[in-house]
């Protein structure tokens, strides 16, 4: 018997106008001030970051989704809406209002499956889930360890450092904060349950700490050349 081929039910030129709607959405969240739009001034709060970091997520849970066998499509587009209401919604109810509005377009947009629909919206909506990672799907459980893996490494670093210049920072402030993303990241470890993610947390993990051995040791001069001058 030869292999079943599934069709994916969302094509290339689909996914990029449902990338466009996602945007969108963020921006007028944003612009909607009055209607429910919180300050944007900082850049975890920006539409910008929060649709490169929708992006990152849905780089990722498609590259774990076909490694470990779970429904790519469901997957990449789950990881497309699930933050797309982080702008304009409390934080413990932007997962339902993001199925919401994922369902909303999906239903209006296309003639895509019911089943693929509800499986999406399903991931969408158990993404903030706080529990034992082996409890949801396969597909929500790609999207979860997606989003938990896009805030560590080299990735996670950097933002935290850019954090520190809106907090107005010093330098040697920097091991401290570097110190959160890597327990971020060692958190992260202990949450992930695919072997494709316990390979890129512990990568991405391995490069903080070097990051940080070498901050240290310059830091730790900085100090004493302080105190030689003093």
């Amino acid at each position: 018997m030869g292999v079943e081929i599934r069709e994916s039910p969302v094509s290339d030129e689909e996914f990029e106008a449902m990338k466009q709607f996602v945007h969108d959405y963020l921006e007028a969240s944003v612009e909607n001030e009055e209607q429910g739009g919180r300050m944007r001034w900082y850049p975890w709060h920006s539409a910008e970051y929060r649709f490169n970091h929708i992006l990152n997520v849905a780089d990722l849970a498609s590259h774990i989704a076909r490694k470990e066998g779970a429904n790519a499509d469901v997957t990449r587009v789950a990881a497309l809406f699930h933050d797309i209401a982080k702008l304009e919604a409390d934080q413990d109810v932007h997962a339902e209002e993001g199925a919401r509005v994922a369902r909303e377009y999906l239903e209006t947009h296309g003639d895509y499956p019911a089943s693929f629909v509800d499986e999406v919206c399903a991931a969408i909506t158990d993404h903030s889930y706080q529990g034992d990672l082996s409890d949801v799907s396969r597909e929500t459980r790609c999207l979860m360890e997606a989003d938990l893996l896009d805030k560590v490494g080299a990735n996670g670093t950097t933002l935290m450092l850019l954090r520190m210049g809106y907090e107005a920072r010093t330098h040697m402030d920097a091991n401290e904060m570097v110190g959160r993303v890597l327990q971020r990241g060692e958190d992260a470890v202990d949450r992930v349950r695919s072997d494709t993610a316990q390979s890129l947390a512990h990568r991405r993990i391995k490069r903080v700490r070097w990051f940080k051995e070498w901050l240290e040791g310059e830091v730790a001069e900085m100090e004493m050349e302080e105190e030689t001058e003093e």
